[in-house]
């Protein structure tokens, strides 16, 4: 099994200091597992992941003359094998990437997207939505795949390498196998009930009937044999022929166990939907912040415009000097202005208005920024501003609760001797996705549509996150890349965790830039999370800390939340060093890792 490096997390917000330790990085191997190291520092490069034997992969590309972009689908397929509730082909997610010679930010949105038959009616029986559970696990909830049209767009636009010898290391560990830990087991146990739904995953992911044994080695030959298809004939073979047929066949017809009672409803994929997938380069968000550059991913993730959104409001408090409690309060007070604002303009733009420029504006902010006062509490939900016609301390329409969004994906960051950036979060939606594994072909499908509404949350608000043909939904993931005034970067981060991911990266973000925490320690410090709910989550350490009792006594009201997020990042440090940083603790620690260890 591998160890997490154990670590506390401090009470506050500012963590126990960390001694940096240097991590070299040896091809994964069985006889060799790979130790997780949640800070390294050193030259020729950088991976963070959450998993070690994928960082491990990526350095192993960048040893190999990779750049960034290469590094990063090199330990994305490996996630795949290794974190496969999480990522993988059969999913999506958000490119961000930091071209050093031109010093430019671009993006890719390769979200899932829905079948061209989809309706508003989409999760809608007898006019009512269905329960969220049963669409889940269900041919309805699967949306076209966006993950290997994604990884060959940036390739094409940025790579090195040939997609084929990239895969070579994600296949190697899914024919040889990696060692099971107490998190993969932990998330087969959760998802034990519905995996035993659908025969060919109960026998992938439950060998011999049981849940995997900690220690033990875990293979995929079926993942193996398709990421050797696709290294031969290209991500096109997702898209169209066989696998296609397959993928198609999957969510049309869900495999279920007759004897199991479930009903796994049909859906509508088609192989024109697949065909039809194209992955989208389009514009970064910006946002100036501190007199830095602050780039994310623009709609149809939210991610961009609510992180962004948020530091524009907290841009003239000076949080720096603030105390814990005040700081801790204009965070939750922006971030729940953010979502409010989110729910109402946010959706894809292919398909919906969405004023994407006027959401990131230093205007609009200033005026949602006024309703923040540091002896009282908003109340959520919390009405939406106008960002087109913003008056102060104005709301521009009825207010809607936040929709629920899966909290599962996970977060890979990497860098490169030339000084290229990647920040990547790619996803299935929720722990497992769909349930549904393709039969022979070694992966899960995604549930990516629930991020659908299934119905307004409000009849009187606008909904902009309705299913629609072709649609994507709407997405809280927020791969952010910070540049100084020269264009050049000083951090790369993101984070897993729905609708949370966008409190992780807006808190991460204000404790290393404005607290002034190291990178690894901005990572671990406790989370809150506030999306515009009636109640803010708290991780342990901040709901049983003194500060919950003073924030209280301003009106805040809490809940617990075991764990949000599970962020990486790295940083880049004078003379040609980067330093790369995981979590210390969460989901079992995470894995960061250089080519070149300094001493």
């Amino acid at each position: 099994m591998r160890r997490p490096v154990a670590r506390k997390l401090a009470v506050l917000a500012v963590s126990a200091a960390l001694v940096s330790v240097g991590a070299a990085a040896p091809p994964a191997a069985q006889s060799d597992p790979v130790e997780k190291v949640p800070e390294a520092v050193g030259y020729g490069g950088a991976v963070a992941s959450v998993d070690p034997d994928a960082s491990a992969a990526g350095i192993e590309v960048l040893r190999n003359g990779g750049n960034a972009v290469d590094a990063a689908v090199a330990t994305a397929a490996a996630l795949g094998v290794t974190e496969p509730y999480s990522a993988g082909i059969g999913g999506g997610g958000y490119f961000v990437y930091y071209d050093a010679k031109s010093r430019t930010v671009h993006t890719i949105d390769g979200r899932e997207t829905a079948p061209l038959t989809a309706g508003k009616d989409l999760f809608l029986e007898d006019g009512k939505p269905i329960p969220f559970a049963d669409a889940v696990s269900s041919g309805l909830s699967v949306g076209t795949p966006g993950t290997p049209a994604t990884w060959q767009t940036a390739l094409d636009k940025w790579g090195n390498k040939r997609l084929g010898s990239l895969l070579r290391p994600a296949e190697r560990l899914a024919r040889d196998g990696f060692t099971v830990d107490g998190t993969f087991r932990s998330q087969t146990a959760a998802n034990e009930t519905r995996f035993r739904y659908f025969p060919d995953t109960a026998k992938l992911f439950l060998p011999g009937g049981q849940l995997p044994v900690v220690g033990s080695t875990f293979k995929n030959p079926d993942l193996a044999r398709t990421y050797a298809e696709l290294g031969r004939e290209g991500v096109g073979a997702l898209y169209r022929g066989g696998l296609a047929r397959d993928i198609v066949d999957t969510v049309n017809k869900p495999p279920v166990d007759p004897d199991s009672g479930w009903n796994a409803r049909p859906g509508e994929l088609s192989e024109k939907d697949l065909a039809a997938y194209r992955a989208k380069l389009q514009a970064p968000t910006r946002t100036s912040y501190r007199g830095l550059g602050v780039y994310s991913i623009a709609p149809s993730s939210s991610g961009g415009t609510t992180v962004g959104e948020a530091l524009n409001i907290l841009e003239n408090t000076d949080l720096s000097k603030a105390s814990e409690v005040r700081y801790l309060h204009r965070f939750i007070e922006a971030s729940r202005i953010a979502f409010a604002d989110r729910g109402r303009w946010v959706g894809d733009p292919a398909a919906e208005d969405v004023p994407t420029k006027e959401l990131l504006s230093q205007r609009f902010a200033d005026s949602r920024a006024c309703l923040v006062q540091d002896d009282a509490v908003l109340t959520s939900p919390l009405a939406p501003g106008d960002p087109r016609n913003p008056a102060p301390c104005a709301s521009g329409g009825t207010a809607a609760p936040t929709t629920y969004e899966g909290e599962n994906t996970t977060h890979l960051t990497a860098a490169d001797k030339w000084g290229n950036v990647v920040a990547y979060t790619l996803t299935i939606e929720q722990t497992g996705g769909s349930g549904m594994t393709v039969p022979g072909r070694g992966f899960l499908l995604n549930n990516e549509l629930t991020d659908f509404s299934f119905a307004p949350a409000n009849p009187a608000v606008h909904d902009p996150n309705l299913p629609g043909p072709g649609k994507r939904p709407r997405s809280s993931i927020a791969p952010t890349i910070v540049l100084d005034r020269h264009d050049k970067p000083v951090v790369a981060l993101g984070s897993p965790g729905g609708a949370t991911i966008i409190t992780t990266v807006l808190q991460t973000l204000t404790g290393f830039l404005d607290r002034h925490l190291p990178l690894v320690d901005a990572i671990a410090a406790p989370r809150a999370s506030q999306r515009n709910a009636a109640q803010t989550e708290l991780e342990p350490a901040l709901y049983n800390s003194e500060l919950r009792k003073q924030l209280a006594d301003i009106g805040h009201s809490f809940k617990e939340n075991p764990e949000i997020g599970a962020a990486t990042g790295v940083q880049r440090l004078p003379g040609g060093k980067w330093l790369a940083a995981a979590e210390t603790v969460r989901r079992g620690g995470g894995s960061a890792m250089v080519v070149h260890p300094a001493r």
